[in-house]
Order: structure tokens, then sequence, then C-alpha cells
């Protein structure tokens, strides 16, 4: 069961919402006024890259982008194992030892599979 405050405690969370409002909806408002406008041909003409562009911008991707950003995910977030194993090495002992060379043999065979298959080419 909720514990029946009094609506008294709700007071400096209220005053922070009302600051927080009033804060993003200020600089927005002043931002509009305070704003310089030069509308001109090359502000207002598409770039990419500073560049013209060479084609159409809602082309779809090609599948190999994907696979890339995939792998790449989860590689990274297999790295990202080690750093806490890393810092509790010395309590978990011979044991963790063995399970990160486990981890880290998963993570090779992981890779040369991604690598013999081609999925790590971009072209």
């Amino acid at each position: 069961m909720i514990d029946n405050l009094p609506p008294a405690n709700y007071i400096p969370i209220f005053i922070f919402i009302g600051a927080v409002l009033i804060f993003g909806v200020g600089t927005l408002v002043l931002s509009y006024f305070v704003q310089v406008r030069i509308d001109d041909k090359e502000k207002l003409s598409p770039y990419e890259c500073g560049s013209e562009p060479i084609s159409d911008a809602r082309n779809p991707f090609p599948v190999r982008y994907y696979i890339i950003a995939m792998l790449f995910v989860i590689f990274d977030v297999e790295v990202a194992f080690l750093y806490p194993w890393a810092v509790v090495f010395n309590k978990i002992g011979l044991f963790g030892l063995i399970e990160m060379i486990i981890f880290i043999a998963l993570f090779l065979v992981a890779y040369v599979y991604a690598w013999k298959k081609e999925g790590l080419e971009w072209d």
C-alpha cells in the first residue's frame, strides 16, 4: 500500500518540473526571436557533405551494410564484457580466467566464421 504523503512533499517536484518547462520553452522562444535569418540560394539548397548530391537519398541501403552493423554491435557488446571481468579478476581467480578464455575462444570462432563468410567485406 502506498503511504499517504502530504501534498507539501510534492512541492519541490512541481517546482522542478515548472523550472524545466520554463527553461525549455523559454530557450526555444528566445532563440526564435534572437536568431539571424539569412535565406539565400546556397543556404536553402540540398547538400551532401559539401558537394552536390549524386543520387536520390531514398535509395535502399544494401543488406551488407546491415550485416556489418549487426556484427559490429555483437562484437562491441562482447568486448564490453571484458571490462567488468578485469575489475573483479583478483576475486574470481582461476575459474574466472578459464571462463574468460572460453568466452574469448567463442568470440574468435564467431569472428573467423564471419570472416570466412565474407561478412566483413564492404564491397
